[in-house]
């Protein structure tokens, strides 16, 4: 029952932690300031929106095709988090991603 519920969490934490780095980074690739929802760290390189776009939109497929419970894709899901934490979406991703490796192995 909790491995279950565990999962689920892990794709619904997933598949938001994904639809708001995609948001936000759409958001500041048109120039609009997101600084409210990130945690202060420098952008690395110019492309780091670029980069963050395809990382939100991978997890997004990851949670969509309800794989974030598997441990291979709890990994992707929990280094998506890693390299692009800059904002509250990153942070769901890995949260996501540490829930559906906890789902496992529990």
């Amino acid at each position: 029952m909790a491995n279950s519920l565990l999962e689920r969490l892990a794709f619904i934490l997933a598949l938001i932690g994904g639809i708001l780095m995609v948001v936000f980074r759409l958001l500041g690739f048109l120039g609009f300031t997101t600084s409210a929802y990130s945690f202060g760290l420098p952008r690395l390189f110019p492309g780091y929106e670029i980069l963050g776009l395809v990382l939100g939109l991978v997890a997004i497929i990851i949670a969509i095709s309800k794989r974030a419970a598997q441990p291979l894709w709890a990994i992707v899901l929990v280094v998506i988090g890693i390299i692009a934490l800059q904002g509250i979406g990153a942070l769901l991703v890995l949260l996501g991603g540490i829930l559906g490796l906890i789902s496992k192995y529990v």
